[in-house]
């Protein structure tokens, strides 16, 4: 009798998230989903943005170049991870949209094990050849050792970055953003206290940052992985000791799924790379002012990612449930939401450019190339409007050929093509980089659009098998 309860509440459970993405006004079921997620993706801009400007403002530019350079490689390896995150988002979503929850607990079990494996595979290469990607990125000498121990440290921690994203691509992909928020919130709080204690009352400088961030991602990690396995009946799946092992099937579709996202995230970050590698030749000052730009394109960027990550569920679910009527209500509302935001952040940094870039540092000549990053900036917050919808129709529907032509457009065709030709070609220099980076952000809008319109979403059924 007790079992039947606990069928019918699991069952109830999964009926009402469902509901909650298939039914009811698509802007207010958006709305509350992706609210948590963008205040938890701005909270953990704030505090990416904190240490930099501690950083900044105690050890000057050359620890804003470390963290800049240092961030790059970071962020390299956490898209890599976020990629298969978000696969397992969208398998789980499909999952509950088809009603199949029996399968979810199996799906779990391979995704930990899976990404367990993933990320001390990927911890034993980065610390191999981080000296060398160092002086591949055309480190400055004057930020090297603080860049290798900021890097260092982050590599060092990625089993908790890794495990804290695919806990929470998990809850999302059941339709709780909510509580990951909660969890993220508590870390920044955390890595803010630790990054006073560390770089401003030790003197340790980007390692001390690094080190902050890395604790607060394994308090939020091991609150997320508590949390789940505390909450699993009231969540709707089950999980025991059968369900820890790969299961082969749902390995396949995860990573059939996931290498094209992992491809597409990573190719734009390691794009990135290549682009500040010829920026950072220009110097320190420049390449602290690319370290605070990139933190401005971060802060827009995760409020894309967002919308993205809450639109990509919904139209998973609702593509599980076979109703493809609300999926353009859903990418409208997702690009009427990130127009706002966008245009309010361009706003901002026009009207208030001192304000913006004096939160990061007070040297003259740092300043004084910030300004020129300005109309880039703008580039960038429009280019987040249209990106957001395009991602969440390719991501949500699963289709592996439409991210994979995104990451190969958007990192090397566009992305390093435009750079160059601008820099270089043109006479640009770093402006042109700078540029060339901010308009290729354009790119899933395109490939986007080209796939909206020729209809074939809608015959993209399934990632899950019936």
């Amino acid at each position: 009798m007790k079992e039947k309860e606990t069928v019918k509440t699991q069952s109830s459970r999964q009926n009402e998230l469902v509901n909650d993405f298939t039914e009811g006004n698509v802007t207010g079921r958006l709305i509350r989903f992706a609210t948590p997620l963008f205040l938890g993706n701005m909270l953990q801009v704030v505090y990416n943005m904190v240490d930099m400007m501690i950083v900044g403002n105690v050890i000057g530019k050359a620890g804003l170049s470390a963290v800049s350079i240092g961030g790059d490689l970071n962020n390299l390896l956490t898209f890599l991870a976020m990629g298969f995150t978000n696969a397992g988002t969208i398998i789980i979503s499909q999952y509950i949209g088809a009603g199949q929850r029996r399968n979810v607990g199996r799906f779990i079990g391979t995704f930990a094990i899976s990404m367990t494996s993933f990320a001390l595979i990927m911890t034993f290469i980065a610390a191999l050849l981080h000296e060398n990607i160092l002086n591949w990125m055309n480190t400055p000498p004057e930020a090297w050792s603080e860049a290798k121990n900021y890097c260092l440290t982050c590599i060092l921690g990625l089993l908790f970055i890794y495990g804290y994203n695919a806990v929470s691509g998990v809850l999302r992909g059941m339709g709780d953003s909510r509580h990951p928020f909660i969890f993220i919130a508590l870390a920044a709080a955390l890595n803010i206290v630790l990054d006073c204690v560390f770089v401003i009352g030790l003197n340790t400088g980007a390692f001390g940052a690094a080190l902050a961030t890395v604790i607060s991602q394994g308090f939020s990690f091991i609150a997320c992985v508590f949390f789940l396995a505390k909450n699993r009946h009231r969540l709707g799946f089950e999980i025991d000791r059968s369900c820890l092992r790969v299961d082969r099937d749902m390995f396949l579709t995860m990573v059939k799924l996931g290498i094209p996202m992992a491809l597409k995230s990573t190719s734009v970050a390691f794009s990135k790379m290549f682009v500040n590698s010829y920026i950072n030749s220009f110097g320190v000052t420049v390449s602290a002012v690319t370290g605070i730009g990139s933190k401005l394109n971060h802060m827009i960027a995760q409020c894309s990612n967002a919308f993205n990550t809450a639109g990509s569920a919904m139209v998973g679910q609702n593509i599980g449930a076979e109703k493809y009527d609300r999926v353009p209500k859903i990418l409208i509302s997702d690009f009427s939401i990130m127009a706002v935001i966008g245009s309010l952040g361009a706003a901002v940094l026009i009207l208030f450019p001192e304000v913006v870039f004096g939160l990061f540092t007070q040297e003259p000549e740092v300043l004084d190339v910030c300004m020129e990053f300005i109309p880039v900036a703008v580039v960038i917050f429009i280019g987040s409007a249209f990106r957001a919808p395009a991602n969440a129709l390719s991501n949500g529907t699963g289709n592996f050929a439409v991210n994979f032509a995104i990451a190969i457009l958007d990192a090397i065709v566009i992305r390093i093509g435009l750079a160059l030709l601008l820099g270089l070609t043109f006479g640009m220099g770093y402006t042109g980089f700078w540029f060339g980076d901010a308009i290729a952000g354009f790119t899933p809008f395109v490939v986007g659009g080209i796939f909206y319109l020729s209809g074939k979403w809608k015959t993209n059924k399934y990632v899950i098998k019936k």
